[in-house]
């Protein structure tokens, strides 16, 4: 490797370091690299542009849109405290129980928005029952990223593998969704051990949670039903996509685009401040960086490398990339990290051919996505979950997280891992 490759290797590794552990704001470093590889000529302009993929960011935009507006109408709250309500009040199943709404809502919603809309209404029950809210949040992270793992629209790295890979929502659907409900299974169970003998309350606690009126959650009535017809049809346009031959960014987008127009407000700028512009423009720099170390022919030396260790045996490669991808994940952010990887497994692609490398892209959404339940800093779900609980007085520590989360990672590794032995080989 010449001079020029080097430099851009460093420049990668550092931003990545800075990223993982986050001494700078993950945006601004992404950007900030991103700029000076092209003010050094490690990629030009016009190429730089070129590496970003628009699909991800436009479907990233209107997603976030279509939540923003169906979350002002208080649909979520309204489900959360009718789960709770449900469940008798009993606080092992009301665990269980929002435990499977965060992990349903974080297969079509992003994992952060979903922690910040569930976990409020669960401190508030937490706090009725008279017990710590803690147990239900850590539980409610790792579900959001169970969950998330499922579809392709429930974490960014699988928007990332599907727009690479041109994997449609189906594909996700059909290949990840029956694995996960296995994992999420195991998960139940393993939370049901760790957090049972904490979850003791008085009757009269459990009638305080009946009394709530989840009627008074729903804000905007009108509202909800356009943001629930609108979802009903951008959903089934995922569904047929691949059939449609539209990609997922559009049906997004127009679904967003109608839902603006059904809010009947001329102003629309309070929609758009709940985009994540911050995370948009993370993307867009990391899409640079990683389409410069690309062009530089970085990439394609580590999936020779990765080859030759495997010796081209996809079996051994796709489980190497899960517990690979699993222990990283659940150390550095998973976002930078499947960015560097999905090139690599393109170039593994066009060595050994589609067919033969299929299962390398599930294998690696699998292992990142799941990872991310190793480490309290695994998953921007995990990090939110702690400071929502911090700011109502209760701490979750690193070492409480990651106590629960080693232990559930471990048993969705090792799912993951039988899965794909015995469903792709």
């Amino acid at each position: 490797m010449n001079l020029i490759t080097w430099t851009a290797l460093g420049i990668f590794v550092l931003v990545y370091i800075v990223i993982s552990f986050e001494l700078v704001n993950k945006t601004v470093i992404a950007l900030l690299g991103a700029m000076v590889f092209i003010a050094l000529h490690i990629v030009g302009q016009e190429d730089a542009f070129q590496s970003i993929d628009w699909n991800v960011i436009f479907l990233l935009i209107s997603m976030m849109v279509i939540v923003g507006i169906t979350k002002s109408t208080g649909l979520f709250q309204y489900v959360a405290i009718k789960t709770a309500k449900a469940a008798k009040g009993d606080p092992i199943r009301i665990l269980v129980a929002l435990s499977g709404v965060t992990a349903l809502f974080s297969a079509f919603l992003d994992n952060v928005t979903t922690i910040l809309i569930i976990a409020p209404v669960t401190i508030l029950i937490a706090v009725e029952l008279g017990i710590s809210p803690v147990p239900f949040l850590i539980s409610e992270a790792m579900a959001s990223n169970i969950g998330g793992t499922a579809t392709l629209i429930g974490d960014p790295p699988n928007i990332m593998i599907g727009s690479a890979a041109k994997l449609d929502f189906l594909a996700f659907l059909l290949n990840l969704a029956p694995i996960i409900g296995v994992i999420f299974l195991a998960f139940v169970g393993v939370v049901y051990l760790l957090f049972r003998k904490d979850m003791v309350v008085t009757n009269e606690r459990r009638a305080r949670v009946m009394e709530f009126d989840e009627s008074r959650s729903i804000e905007n009535p009108v509202l909800l039903k356009k943001c629930l017809i609108v979802l009903g049809f951008v959903i089934l346009g995922f569904l047929l996509h691949g059939m449609l031959q539209v990609e997922a960014a559009t049906i997004s987008m127009l679904g967003a685009s109608i839902l603006l127009l059904l809010t009947g407000k001329q102003e629309i700028d309070e929609y758009f401040r709940d985009i994540e512009w911050g995370t948009i423009f993370f993307f867009i720099g990391l899409f640079i960086l990683v389409g410069g170390i690309v062009e530089l022919g970085v990439i394609r030396l580590l999936a020779q490398k990765l080859l030759a260790v495997t010796q081209g045996n996809m079996k051994l490669t796709a489980v190497l990339l899960i517990w690979a991808s699993g222990i990283i994940s659940a150390i550095v952010d998973n976002i930078p990290y499947v960015a560097t990887m999905i090139p690599m497994i393109k170039d593994i692609v066009s060595s050994v051919g589609q067919d033969a490398s299929f299962p390398l892209w599930w294998s690696l959404a699998l292992g990142a996505c799941l990872g991310g339940n190793g480490t309290l800093v695994g998953a921007s779900a995990n990090v939110i979950a702690a400071g929502l609980a911090s700011k109502s007085g209760y701490k979750i520590t690193f070492l409480d997280f990651t106590r629960y989360g080693v232990l559930v990672t471990l048993a969705s590794l090792v799912l993951s891992t039988l899965y794909i032995l015995v469903r792709y080989f």
